[in-house]
């Protein structure tokens, strides 16, 4: 026998042997091999942007030359630059009336070291993490911190948003919520009324524990606020319940309302002694935003006129794209097929429902799955989406997500062609 076949890969940390890498990135890169390989697909998995279609603004971008320009290229203070936490700390008060100091905020490279800081600061091995789902990677950062995961599968009919009474059953031993409005992956968000129902449970919780006893926290990721269509409201949590600014911990940054994703800038605001420990956990890591780019968008940020005209840009090609596919997808389901969407509420994320598991396609395949049905979208209209089960949701989920950060507005008819085409093969 050969010795080398006898060998196994030795044993590492079970935390790290259990993780488990992300779905999406999985999937998107398989799409994107396959269309190197000259494929036509219309690839609407991954949450980022066609810097052709969504460049970042031309302010910014000229503030970040300058910047470098200028040398700011050394290491930046670890709880972030201060004139950039100064600027935050104006644009909360201004657009959202929540008032912070510039002490109080965090920045780092962008917002997923807030999130692990966040879970790290707040989560003890073995305490519960509560979340919905579907979700974004809640599931990875409660799994890295060492917690319990519990989750809280939502549906269609509350806009994929959970509630209160959802929730409740699982809060009186837990460590955290972790929440997230405008969501991805569905784009919708928070009424005022699910979500000062969470806060009034988690004030009653904290009232039961007692002052002596660890509290019951929530994080609030509002990376997408900014991105709210016209009559979509965004409420937070310390905004509707002030008593809540001691148990809250706010998420944010610059990657989706700029369109900057690579720029990575990202902030987390809430108690000080919260922000503090947290800035401590990142220090050892390292995991701050790069100087020159905090520089650039402390500058930027000072320009309100600038920042306001680009949002507006951005608000209205992303609603342009996601109400042309939901149109589409519209005038599919009055013609029978079994598709149906959520109207556009926020961020760049349609949810979109294909209920074919049970079909049969026309070369005799039958579609037991969602699996399936993703890959028969995928090979046969050229549609490439993410499931919502990658996302948290039991496999038997029929919704999917669909990003259209990088769809230009010439190529939606042709994929609804293409879609309705691979739709009438079925049986």
């Amino acid at each position: 026998m050969n010795q080398t076949s006898t060998l196994r890969t030795p044993r590492i940390a079970t935390m790290a042997e259990e993780l488990v890498g992300s779905e999406i990135i999985k999937l998107a890169g398989e799409i994107k091999a396959r269309m190197n390989q000259g494929e036509e697909i219309f690839n609407f998995t991954i949450g980022d942007f066609d810097p052709a279609i969504f460049p970042i603004p031309v302010e910014f971008s000229e503030e970040i030359l300058r910047a470098y320009q200028n040398n700011e290229t050394n290491y930046p203070p670890s709880n972030g630059m201060p004139e950039l936490r100064a600027e935050l700390a104006s644009f909360m008060q201004e657009e959202l009336g929540l008032t912070y100091h510039a002490d109080d905020f965090l920045v780092a490279g962008g917002a997923r070291p807030i999130i692990y800081a966040a879970f790290q600061a707040l989560v003890n091995p073995g305490e519960k993490v509560i979340f919905p789902v579907p979700s974004w990677n809640n599931n990875h950062y409660t799994h890295l911190s060492r917690g319990t995961q519990v989750f809280v599968e939502t549906t269609a009919h509350n806009n994929f948003m959970p509630s209160a009474d959802e929730l409740k059953e699982h809060v009186s031993d837990a460590a955290l919520i972790a929440l997230c409005s405008p969501l991805n992956p569905t784009g919708t968000v928070f009424s005022q009324e699910q979500l000062l129902s969470i806060c009034n449970l988690v004030l009653e919780e904290n009232a039961r524990r007692g002052p002596e006893a660890k509290p019951l926290y929530l994080m609030y990721d509002q990376i997408y606020w900014q991105l709210c269509q016209p009559g979509t409201q965004h409420v937070d949590p310390v905004s509707l319940c002030p008593e809540m600014r001691q148990y809250t911990v706010y998420v944010d940054g610059i990657s989706k309302a700029l369109a900057a994703t690579g720029v990575r800038v990202g902030w987390g605001f809430g108690p000080a002694h919260i922000i503090n420990k947290m800035k401590a956990i990142l220090g050892h890591v390292g995991a701050w935003a790069p100087r020159a780019e905090q520089v650039a968008c402390a500058k930027y940020l000072q320009n309100r006129s600038a920042v306001r005209s680009y949002l507006i840009d951005i608000r209205q090609k992303a609603g342009e794209r996601m109400t042309a596919i939901f149109e589409g997808c519209e005038k599919l389901r009055a013609k029978g097929y079994a598709v149906q969407a959520i109207a556009p509420k926020a961020a760049i994320y349609l949810t979109i429902q294909f209920d074919l598991v049970g079909k049969t396609t026309a070369q005799g395949e039958y579609l037991d799955s969602v699996e399936k049905v993703t890959a028969y979208l995928l090979n046969n209209a050229g549609l490439a989406i993410v499931p919502f089960y990658a996302f948290g949701s039991s496999r038997e989920s029929n919704w999917f997500r669909l990003s259209i950060g990088t769809a230009s507005m010439g190529d939606i008819p042709r994929m609804l062609d293409r879609l309705e085409s691979a739709l009438s093969e079925l049986r």
